[in-house]
């Protein structure tokens, strides 16, 4: 967002999306990585928008960054049919002002209770298309729903509907799978050339920051108008 006539005013905080894991994987190296990648963006001055758990890889990143950066840091936004789930054993003794279990504010940062999962990844998106340099979404491993909210946020991005870079942090080759259908699906006349870096991949997590901080918008992108969508 434009700053306004004031060239001296202070830019926007980058704000990154995290998605990924309600689990920690098998593989060690899934944690680490959720470690890493927490730990660099506390350093940059990066805040966290994240779904909202405790548990898995998405814990790991907010309670490492609430650990260097204290809780104003992080916002999870979940919806209240995931609290059950997406939560470990602390998550049941605060309450919020709507009467909703939250997890504890010095060890998670702030969460949002929502009603539904369309409000959760609007509210989401949002903060992170109004962030500064460097803002931007992030995928670590994950699921179902890791993968639902990637893609999404990609093609949204393809639609026109944000301008920021969607990134795969590519642990252990994880997601090579997804990179070579992508490839395929431009070979195949599904996905126009242009859009294939609409995703870009990272090896770690200085590379995932770092792709952000560069990210080019596509030239093949769709010219639409979505008014404030």
């Amino acid at each position: 967002m434009a700053s306004g006539p004031n060239s001296n005013a202070t830019p926007a905080q980058a704000k990154i999306c995290v998605y990924c894991g309600s689990s920690p994987g098998k593989n060690p190296a899934y944690l680490k990585a959720a470690q890493e990648l927490g730990r660099l963006m506390a350093e940059n001055n990066i805040a966290l928008v994240y779904g909202g758990g405790t548990v898995g890889l998405m814990g790991e990143v907010a309670k490492t960054i609430v650990s260097i950066k204290g809780p104003d840091a992080v916002h999870g936004i979940i919806p209240e049919a995931l609290v059950k789930w997406e939560r470990d054993a602390t998550y049941s003794s605060t309450k919020d002002a709507n009467g909703y279990h939250v997890p504890e504010e010095q060890i998670y940062g702030r969460t949002t209770v929502v009603k539904d999962m369309h409000t959760r990844k609007q509210m989401m998106a949002r903060e992170v298309i109004e962030g500064g340099p460097g803002s931007g979404f992030i995928a670590l491993p994950g699921g179902y729903g890791t993968m639902e909210e990637l893609l999404e946020t990609a093609t949204w991005n393809q639609l026109g509907i944000h301008s920021k870079g969607v990134c795969l942090l590519n642990v252990n080759g994880f997601y090579n799978g997804l990179t070579d259908w992508i490839r395929t699906a431009v070979d195949e006349g599904f996905v126009k050339a242009g859009n294939a870096d609409i995703l870009v991949t990272a090896a770690d997590a200085e590379g995932a920051l770092k792709a952000l901080r560069e990210y080019k918008v596509s030239d093949a992108r769709y010219g639409l108008d979505w008014g404030n969508e």
